[in-house]
């Protein structure tokens, strides 16, 4: 067994607690033993790590990353990816099944699942498609893909548009007690949108979709929830439209969560400007109303979790004009930086950020992780709220560079990411 590690002087970060307290904690045998006083005595042969009074919160688990693997490794591999998360404080990656082909067959996943093992120094744990090749046409064998190692299930943002099918495939991912993780959309009205309806998409001359498209395809999906009573989780829940929606699920008893995209919370159509293509993402950015809507959803608890999102593009796809562009953005090193501009805005505290980033997630994936109890994985982000810097995007982990943020001041530096006790990153 490793020798064991003591945090010092660490300002821990408990989601589970809500609390943001000087202290020390223990770690031995890859799980989290104990916490104690800042200045902690260590046991015997301990390593010691003193935080300078930086924070120490549990690592976070981002649902939704997509890796590349199979059929576009050269837009991301899972070497990359796993670096990149590391250098985030991401400890665990819950990977999209939008490859090429897509992830839709036990051997499909356990192809994935060698690669991921062999490659990442994190935990990356995979969904596969809900749907055979993300058509919308025929379920995909759920159970099969369970015992596979499948922790959910999505066509991701290809729209179950036939409703019938959607709701066998709901029927059956109950019956299996899977989580089924759908993207708000009503496919018809959202079909070959870049920007969101309004008087920016129309001065900028971009083809747009309504905000009311993703309530109409959440209120959708919750009636089929309400029907077949599964497990669904809203990967992207972008507009102030569809809040009641989500709210009167939620209080009626369904199995219901949803999730934001880091950049929805950040950034607005206005970021978009002279048609920076790497503004455009998948749903559009919204007007600043929305943003803000969705911010105090998040503060309330309304919306769970927070996720990155992370879609590699290469520079062929996204050096063209806007409308012909690729959507996404990478993201898995910038979602903490980012999301830390809510705490320096006084929107949200840092325990309730990691709440939706860390804590959460685990839970809805029914993982022992985002926690700082005893007991819990020693999967942990040591970083510095305060730090400032300029993102030159070339510094990246990422094959792909396409972040919206390159050239942004942001506030909040990584400086070490442990999985079950095991550095894999330490700021240089």
């Amino acid at each position: 067994m490793s020798a064991p590690i003591l945090f010092r002087n660490a300002r821990l970060i408990d989601p589970e607690a809500g609390s943001d307290t000087p202290g020390s904690l223990l770690v031995r045998g890859g799980l989290i033993e104990g916490r104690g006083a800042p200045q902690e005595p260590a046991p015997e042969g301990a390593t010691i790590i003193d935080c300078a009074g930086h924070c120490l919160a549990p690592g976070i688990v981002d649902i939704g990353v997509k890796v590349c693997e199979p059929g576009e490794r050269h837009k991301e591999s899972y070497g990359s990816a796993g670096l990149a998360a590391a250098a985030g404080g991401v400890t665990t990656i819950v990977t999209r099944p939008d490859t090429i082909p897509a992830i839709d067959t036990p051997e499909t996943l356990e192809f994935v699942r060698r690669r991921a093992n062999a490659a990442a120094p994190v935990n990356v744990l995979p969904m596969a498609a809900l749907t055979k090749g993300r058509q919308g046409r025929e379920m995909t064998e759920i159970g099969f893909l369970m015992d596979a190692g499948a922790v959910a299930f999505t066509d991701c943002d290809h729209v179950v548009s036939d409703t019938r099918v959607f709701a066998r495939a709901l029927a059956y991912a109950r019956s299996c007690g899977a989580l089924v993780m759908a993207h708000p959309q009503e496919p018809g009205l959202s079909r070959g949108a870049a920007a969101t309806s309004g008087k920016f998409a129309s001065l900028y001359g971009l083809p747009a979709v309504s905000p009311m498209a993703e309530r109409m395809g959440l209120d959708r999906d919750i009636a089929l929830i309400e029907m077949t009573r599964a497990r669904y989780h809203a990967d992207q829940i972008t507009t102030a439209r569809a809040l009641p929606a989500l709210a009167r699920a939620k209080r009626n008893g369904l199995d219901v969560t949803a999730g934001t995209g880091i950049h929805h919370l950040t950034l607005n159509e206005f970021d978009v400007a002279d048609y920076r293509t790497f503004f455009k993402l998948k749903p559009p950015l919204r007007a600043e109303d929305d943003r803000l809507a969705v911010v105090e959803a998040l503060r309330e608890g309304l919306i769970d979790i927070i996720s990155s999102m992370h879609t590699p593009q290469d520079e062929e796809s996204k050096r063209l004009p806007y409308e012909e562009a690729a959507s996404g953005a990478v993201a898995l090193e910038t979602l903490l930086p980012a999301a830390l501009r809510l705490v320096h805005g006084g929107q949200i505290s840092l325990p309730a950020l990691f709440r939706a980033l860390a804590l959460n997630p685990a839970r809805r994936l029914g993982l022992p992780s985002g926690r700082l109890a005893s007991g819990a994985p020693a999967d942990l982000v040591v970083f510095d709220a305060d730090a400032p810097f300029v993102l030159d995007r070339e510094t990246l982990h990422s094959k792909s560079r396409n972040t919206p943020f390159d050239g942004a001041r942001l506030q909040g530096r990584v400086l070490a990411t442990l999985v079950a006790g095991r550095t894999v990153y330490q700021r240089p």
